[in-house]
């Protein structure tokens, strides 16, 4: 059974997220879309670069196939409140390799050093790149990562598809960007105007639930159930459901439901 989707660019205002699917740990971290809250005026911030406001829409657009990555990151150190935040992005390699080599090569970091690292990213990690994230966490046990990331890369590569399910094997939490992670990099990775300080995202809510639903797939280990295309002569992004069998015996159906299809 198919589900056809065609999506314009243009959109109002999100509604409320009906479906949010986390693969693995649980991470926590505070959200204000209302101003600075008391415990980020006193975490001390290093190494703090923003990105202007075009830049962050244009990046993160869940309808636009852009080919470039951008990579939102913050870093916490051991127990204490000592946060980095800092952008990158796609170089002549990945920006994933990127972060990985710059991270290393710091004179305070050792492969015993315990933190927790944030990505906001505006692509999910490629099947090459998901490797070298499993093999540097497995040479730097004491650092656990979250991933958001705002669209899937190729999801319908398998290469691409395992090097996920690698990740969330070994402990790496992957979640799709809700307005929640998007309010958040707004709030602390953009240089916004003084009188835009509260965001709300352009996307539709149901790109996001259509891409959790790719993500819960993956992680089962099911056929890909989402195709996109991108007709360039006109400003629209395709989406279509394409549903088999596996999918409806496999998948909760609270979650088939939240996608507005079922």
């Amino acid at each position: 059974m198919s589900h056809p989707l065609s999506v314009q660019m243009a959109v109002g205002t999100p509604q409320e997220t009906k479906f949010r699917h986390t693969v693995g740990r649980s991470h926590h971290y505070h959200i204000s879309c209302r101003g600075r809250s008391p415990e980020t005026e006193q975490d001390e911030l290093r190494d703090r670069r923003r990105i202007e406001p075009h830049e962050f829409d244009a990046f993160f657009d869940q309808g636009e196939l852009r080919k470039e990555t951008c990579l939102l990151y913050e870093i916490r150190w051991g127990g204490r409140h000592n946060i980095w935040r800092h952008t990158g992005q796609n170089t002549s390699r990945h920006v994933e390799i990127n972060f990985i080599e710059k991270f290393t090569s710091e004179r305070y970091f050792y492969p015993s050093t315990r933190c927790s690292i944030v990505w906001f990213l505006s692509w999910s990690p490629c099947g090459e790149c998901s490797k070298a994230i499993t093999e540097f966490l497995s040479g730097h046990p004491n650092v656990t990562l979250f991933i958001y990331a705002a669209r899937l890369y190729h999801h319908t590569d398998q290469r691409n598809r395992q090097g996920l399910r690698d990740l969330i094997s070994r402990g790496v939490t992957i979640q799709i960007m809700t307005e929640q992670e998007y309010c958040y990099c707004w709030r602390n990775f953009v240089n916004y105007p003084p009188s835009n300080e509260v965001y709300w995202p352009r996307y539709p809510n149901l790109w996001m639930r259509l891409y959790a639903l790719e993500l819960y797939c993956i992680h089962l280990g099911l056929p890909p159930c989402l195709k996109i295309k991108r007709r360039h002569q006109y400003p629209l992004t395709f989406f279509r459901l394409n549903l088999q069998s596996c999918h409806y015996q496999r998948i909760p159906p609270h979650i088939l439901w939240a996608t507005g299809f079922i």
